[in-house]
């Protein structure tokens, strides 16, 4: 899918920031089949994160309407919206789709799904119909810098908890899997063992190369479902979720297991017959073993005092800020890994996982999400993907990222990546030097009202001041102290006390005028 425009007429999550703000994504013409992410660029408060917030809203009230096995949050009712986006609906075919949920009047807002024929806007009937214009998944990123988004994906993640909990006590239905998925920082495990365990080996490659590693060595995993912490009676599971636990009995190299206190210590020592054996019980890849796992670790949440679970759900239910649930005590954990090692591509020997940096987890964690998926209508919400990686990686990730997906569209025929849509916001002038200028979008707010554009320079090949002050209105950039240190010699007269603050400042515009004001001073003393 590509998204071409969207319309926020209500919205009640971002105190009425984006009300009657329209936001053009792409022109239909320019909407290439190419991998092309869109970049939201602007200062903190001018509602960037809170767009991504609103998209995922929106699709989360479409699912729930049209989808109600598969999505059990309840979605945000307020909202009122258009939006249209390019959908792949069959090889070759892209439909323009335009879903539309207004209030006219004193009467109830409507939800309608049309779709672009024969030069005119013709409403689609039936579930079915709608269906197959839905995006298959649309997976989110956020650093846990900014929670704004992860608001939608806790209300359904909320939803999902309450029906699996329903149907492992009643023995009822299984559970669908809900197409919306929150990727963050206490998932960098299930997303690299999923991708290292069954992606293919150049994917597989890829990822430890960016990470300076040979191979997934070894992992343990617990489950302890009779825990003093865990609800009376201990963890009831669905049949879905038993066979995740007896698939992974089946695939490990040890295991030690206790009936009586329902705990499973799984050791897995990773070699050939580990990835078949991983293959055979998940076949439909990396995604589908990224699911099981995460299934499995949102039963971590049943261990949490149920006074700040309690605490928790109503405030994502009143979509309040997401402030997140306590993280349990690894050993209090339902589910957990544990000894993750991995080969040192520099020393051939095993490092843990521990021993990585932030930013290397992150980069894993967001080349992985794109490795995992493989329909091409998904759509990605990163929300400042980079902000933990070293400036050199910051350069870099746009053309980490693309070169990922020229990947993933080699290894499968060049079918996946081209009609997937990302749309990431940051406030770096890294991320926009790599985009064409149509593929970015300034935000600004003043007096209290946000209005967007694109740049007015072409932003790719740009330098970073040239960017810094098109999408800032900084120029140059400088930190505070030495901007001050620098106005202050500038208004200096003692050519000693500049020549020696010269010394400790580096290259800028603004260190050549104190140069000057030096020559200046020098010139007075010679006549």
């Amino acid at each position: 899918m590509k998204l071409l425009k969207l319309r926020i007429i209500k919205s009640n999550t971002c105190g009425g920031l984006l009300d009657a703000l329209p936001i053009p994504f792409r022109i239909e013409n320019n909407a290439t089949d190419e991998f092309t992410p869109l970049c939201l660029i602007g200062p903190n408060g001018t509602g960037k994160s809170q767009v991504l917030q609103n998209i995922a809203e929106i699709f989360q009230l479409i699912f729930r309407h049209y989808l109600p096995e598969e999505e059990f949050g309840n979605p945000n009712n307020e909202l009122e919206f258009e939006l249209e986006y390019l959908f792949a609906e069959a090889a070759k075919r892209n439909t323009r789709v335009r879903i539309k949920r207004i209030k006219k009047g004193k009467s109830k807002a409507t939800l309608t799904v049309e779709k672009y024929i024969n030069e005119q806007w013709e409403l689609v009937e039936g579930t079915s119909g709608v269906i197959k214009l839905l995006p298959s998944k649309i997976i989110a990123y956020t650093s846990g810098d900014n929670e704004t988004l992860s608001v939608p994906f806790f209300v359904s993640r909320e939803g999902y908890a309450k029906k699996v909990a329903e149907s492992a006590k009643d023995k009822g239905n299984e559970v669908g899997d809900p197409r919306l998925l929150l990727v963050d920082y206490g998932t960098n495990l299930e997303v690299l063992v999923s991708n290292l365990l069954l992606n293919k080996d150049s994917a597989r490659k890829q990822l430890l190369e960016e990470l300076n590693l040979k191979a997934l060595n070894s992992f343990r995993c617990v489950i302890q479902l009779n825990h003093p912490q865990a609800p009376t009676g201990g963890i009831n599971l669905t049949p879905q979720l038993q066979s995740f636990i007896d698939n992974l009995v089946s695939c490990s190299t040890h295991s030690q297991i206790d009936q009586k206190k329902r705990i499973y210590i799984l050791d897995f020592l990773v070699d050939e017959s580990t990835f078949e054996a991983f293959e055979h019980f998940w076949p439909d890849g990396a995604l589908d073993l990224y699911s099981s796992f995460h299934k499995l670790a949102m039963l971590n949440d049943l261990v949490i005092p149920k006074a700040a679970r309690t605490s928790f759900n109503q405030s994502i239910r009143e979509r309040k800020f997401a402030a997140r649930l306590p993280e349990p005590f690894s050993e209090h954990k339902v589910f957990r890994f544990e000894r993750v090692e991995f080969i040192s591509k520099k020393t051939n020997k095993p490092v843990d996982y521990v021993s990585l940096s932030d930013g290397e987890h992150q980069l894993a964690q967001i080349l992985g999400m794109f490795c995992m998926a493989k329909d091409k209508n998904t759509l990605f919400l990163l929300d400042e993907p980079e902000s933990h990686f070293n400036p050199k990686w910051r350069v870099e990730f746009i053309s980490k990222l693309l070169a990922m997906q020229t990947s993933i569209g080699s290894r499968l025929g060049g079918s996946t990546s081209a009609m997937q849509e990302c749309l990431l916001t940051t406030h770096s002038p890294f991320v926009p030097s790599d985009m064409k200028r149509e593929s970015i979008i300034i935000f600004k707010k003043e007096n209290g009202k946000v209005s967007v554009r694109r740049p007015e320079i072409e932003t790719y090949g740009s330098t970073f001041d040239a960017i810094l002050q098109e999408c800032f209105l900084i120029s140059p950039a400088m930190s505070e102290i030495p901007k001050a240190e620098i106005e202050r010699l500038l208004q200096s007269d003692d050519v000693d006390e500049i020549t020696q603050g010269l010394r400790g400042l580096g290259d800028s515009v603004e260190r050549l005028y104190l140069a000057d004001h030096v020559r200046s001073l020098r010139k007075k003393e010679v006549v």
